[in-house]
């Protein structure tokens, strides 16, 4: 093949996964009228951005340390147990609540800082107590943080209880925006704006920034950037803290999607962030963010268009993406 033919080949094959979204986007525009479909484009969309947060997390800690964390799920608790606590009547930010959109938003935007500070400092003794031990070694990771899961809930469960906690959204964000006759939910726009923003940030400071390209580069070739005198341990320490703080901000996002708070909530959702992980590629942020889209337009656009179906619908689409591409949609060596 000549090199123009190369060329052509591997563009093809770089936004064939676009191409894909494209189509589990518009394709239901044959069976549903456009007011519905876009109602349900942006409430998959807004599905997949939070996803997106908690997924993003998990891929970052498996791409560049390849570690296995299956309590990532209790994070997520963590995260929406504490936005029960600081928007709830009587918490820190419960006063901004119900003023205005900005007042609403600006409160769960510090409720998101505020958690991902908690989630990271957890995060550091979770990686220094447990993790640290089992560097390298896969079936023991698996094991160990799978019994970090059930600890953690457990303590939750003395901490706040076992029964369920209500958390409403915000007044002004329950609110929709009307496009002609169509009307979208304020809180999915929001979730929109923020899933965004965290991936181009996360996109910048991955592969612009000098702590971002230290961090590939230790991926890479670990004794090279040590001998420059880098401490590559503190740079994946590091890296572990902000994917534990991203568990924390999805989980923060989701709890105000689901309006209810169950001490399981971290652990139901980590089904959706494997299947999103798998399709994007392991350690690929970006097949993470395209993975998260895809599996929130299949939930929202079957769930209308078949309910028995719907359930399913997101494991066929990671067997159907694996047969494609078995090392999933843009492997961490594309990203």
């Amino acid at each position: 093949m000549t090199a123009r033919a190369l060329k052509t080949a591997g563009l093809v094959e770089r936004h064939a996964p676009l191409a894909l979204a494209g189509l589990i986007l518009f394709l239901p525009l044959i069976a549903i009228d456009p007011g519905t479909w876009m109602v349900l484009a942006v409430a998959g969309l807004a599905m997949g951005m939070m996803i997106f947060l908690m997924a993003s997390g998990l891929t970052l800690v498996f791409g560049l340390m390849d570690v296995l964390n299956f309590a990532h799920g209790a994070f997520v608790a963590v995260g929406a147990y504490l936005a029960t606590g600081l928007l709830a009547p009587g918490g820190p930010f419960h006063d901004m609540l119900g003023i205005s959109l900005l007042g609403d938003v600006g409160a769960m935007l510090l409720s998101i800082l505020v958690a991902c500070v908690v989630a990271g400092i957890l995060g550091l003794a979770f990686e220094r107590i447990i993790v640290r031990r089992v560097y390298g070694a896969h079936l023991r990771q698996i094991l160990i943080t799978v019994g970090g899961l059930i600890v953690a809930e457990q303590l939750i469960t003395v901490i706040w209880g076992p029964d369920p906690i209500p958390l409403p959204k915000p007044e002004t964000l329950r609110g929709s925006i009307f496009f002609g006759d169509i009307a979208v939910e304020r809180y999915r726009l929001v979730a929109c704006v923020l899933g965004l923003v965290a991936h181009i940030g996360m996109h910048f400071a991955l592969n612009r920034t000098r702590i971002g390209l230290l961090v590939r580069a230790g991926v890479e070739n670990r004794e090279m950037v040590e001998a420059l005198g880098y401490k590559v341990r503190r740079l994946f320490v590091g890296v572990f803290v902000a994917g534990t703080a991203l568990a924390a901000s999805g989980g923060v996002m989701w709890a105000l999607y689901q309006e209810l708070v169950t001490v399981h909530i971290g652990a139901d959702v980590m089904i959706l962030v494997f299947i999103v992980v798998i399709i994007g590629g392991l350690g690929s942020v970006g097949g993470c963010f395209l993975g998260a889209l895809l599996v929130g337009l299949t939930a929202n656009f079957m769930g209308y268009l078949a309910p028995t179906l719907a359930l399913g619908s997101n494991i066929l689409l990671m067997v159907a993406v694996l047969l494609w591409r078995p090392r999933g949609l843009y492997p961490a060596t594309k990203n």
